[in-house]
């Protein structure tokens, strides 16, 4: 069975940074699209960001675009969401997911497959 791990959360001041990884084993990474979704308490989960087999196209929603960075290390089977300007509505808990994909640059922003367990962001004053 696959597995994808997540980490780097915690607690930032707003304004601060965050990098979350996202290690990925069992499966060949490179046949995967990756995608990071987040879920704040009382809401649904909802896309963040997330990037093509070969790292060469990413999609972002739109309140994150400028300040959120994500990119892929198919060699080390990881998968990076780097995290800038944070704000209080990125407070959540962050999940890395895949999905198997045929090649090209198609980013999904939904029909993920399989799921990390989540790590905790939480930005304070």
């Amino acid at each position: 069975q696959g597995q994808l791990v997540e980490s780097g959360g915690g607690l930032v001041q707003f304004g601060g940074s965050l990098r979350l990884s996202c290690a990925a084993s069992g499966r060949t990474f490179s046949k995967y699209a990756m995608g990071w979704f987040r879920q704040a308490p009382g809401k649904e989960r909802e896309f963040v960001a997330g990037i093509n087999w070969n790292g060469h196209s990413t999609e972002y929603r739109d309140a994150v675009k400028g300040r959120f960075t994500i990119s892929r290390d198919n060699a080390k089977n990881t998968v990076v969401l780097q995290m800038n300007s944070l704000k209080f509505e990125a407070t959540a808990v962050y999940y890395c997911a895949a999905v198997e994909v045929w090649g090209g640059n198609y980013v999904p922003r939904s029909g993920y497959d399989y799921w990390g367990q989540g790590t905790q962001v939480t930005v304070s004053p």
